[in-house]
């Protein structure tokens, strides 16, 4: 399967947003928005996160949707330049936002972790472990969060315990 076969779209909206999502949006907007009444799991941490199905994370901040983070294999697909930036070898994405970058006049940033980040679209790319493999997997934030060394070095927000306790009212 390649990289963009069987999946859902998304078009990226530099700085507002991705797919049928938009930062600012509260949880009752995004489950909205994935047609869901709630996601298939919320889990704590330093930023209020939501796994919802087809591998989606989303992330707030004071309420306010601020980071999306697809799966590398299940995620929807995001092309940049009409490269797919889900589910490629690591080398081969970032060698993409370089060349993007280059092209575009765009500025580029490495997290404390290494990962390659366009700031001016807000996209961040990151590697995921799959079955052995590794695969780039994107991240989509607010501008700020990635002008900010607070948010920035507190990037992916991920691999805290899962709880089935929600905090968004029912």
């Amino acid at each position: 399967m390649s990289a963009s076969e069987g999946r859902e779209h998304w078009e990226l909206l530099p700085g507002a947003g991705l797919g049928p999502l938009r930062f600012g949006m509260s949880p009752v907007e995004v489950a909205d928005a994935f047609r869901a009444s709630e996601p298939q799991k919320w889990v704590g941490g330093p930023y209020e996160q939501e796994d919802f199905a087809d591998g989606v994370k989303v992330f707030y901040d004071a309420g306010k949707l601020a980071c999306i983070a697809l799966d590398a294999a299940t995620g929807p697909q995001v092309l940049l330049a009409g490269f797919a930036l889900a589910g490629r070898g690591p080398e081969q994405a970032h060698q993409l936002l370089l060349d993007y970058a280059a092209e575009h006049g765009s500025c580029l940033l490495y997290t404390p972790d290494g990962s390659l980040a366009l700031t001016d679209l807000g996209v961040l790319l990151r590697s995921q472990d799959v079955g052995g493999v590794r695969m780039s997997r994107p991240v989509f934030v607010k501008e700020d969060w990635l002008e900010s060394e607070y948010y920035r070095d507190r990037l992916p927000l991920e691999g805290v315990p899962a709880t089935d306790e929600s905090p968004w009212p029912s």
